[in-house]
């Protein structure tokens, strides 16, 4: 039984939901998951994606274990709101809408996740809550506050075995956004983490 599973009855109404973690903890896989449940409740789903994320296909939105679902691709925020009001126009809104990779997004997208939520869409939202050096990513610290309901997700740490909360840059050069997988990442526990990256809050500044 997941966290998310333990709640009580998804309440009436529009609600954020956050699913958060390192990567390959398992964030796409429980968003397609909630996604698919959604569907066979008889409820119309809509999943989007950023265009920038196209490691598996430019419009799938694929987990790490090869489940995929159609999703639209956008630039930013101000795009997939654009896209939602065509919907809406062709009375074709959806009761249910994913995002993946959400942290890509332009911080506008916690407001554009609150409109919808408060139009009554259930907006589920997966992403990296720390980037590759430790850091709140983008706009997920600000998304996290404002959703009803988070979901904390851990990989498994490829060098003790346990829980995992960080993604580690193995190759690569040192943007703050550089999209990869297996081969420019690995997940570690705070240890081995602390071990080859050092983290804002351990730099020692010299006083004036």
């Amino acid at each position: 039984m997941t966290a998310y599973e333990r709640h009580p009855p998804h309440p009436v109404g529009g609600t954020i939901e956050v699913i958060a973690g390192p990567m390959f903890s398992g964030k796409t896989e429980e968003l397609l998951r909630r996604l698919r449940r959604a569907s066979l409740a008889k409820q119309a789903v809509t999943l989007f994606k950023p265009e920038r994320d196209n490691r598996h296909d430019t419009t799938d939105v694929v987990s790490h274990d090869a489940r995929r679902q159609s999703a639209h691709a956008v630039l930013n925020a101000v795009a997939l709101e654009t896209m939602l009001e065509q919907m809406v126009d062709a009375d074709e809104m959806p009761d249910v809408v994913g995002i993946d990779e959400v942290q890509f997004f332009d911080e506008e997208i916690v407001a554009v996740c609150n409109r919808m939520a408060d139009r009554g869409i259930r907006v589920i939202a997966a992403g990296l809550d720390l980037d590759y050096l430790g850091r709140p990513f983008g706009c997920m610290p600000l998304l996290l506050t404002h959703a009803e309901y988070v979901t904390k997700l851990h990989a498994i740490c490829t060098i003790t075995g346990r829980p995992a909360h960080f993604s580690h840059r193995v190759e690569g050069g040192d943007e703050d956004v550089q999209i990869g997988g297996a081969e420019s990442y690995q997940a570690l526990s705070r240890e081995p983490y602390n071990e080859v990256v050092v983290r804002s809050h351990h730099r020692v500044t010299s006083s004036e």
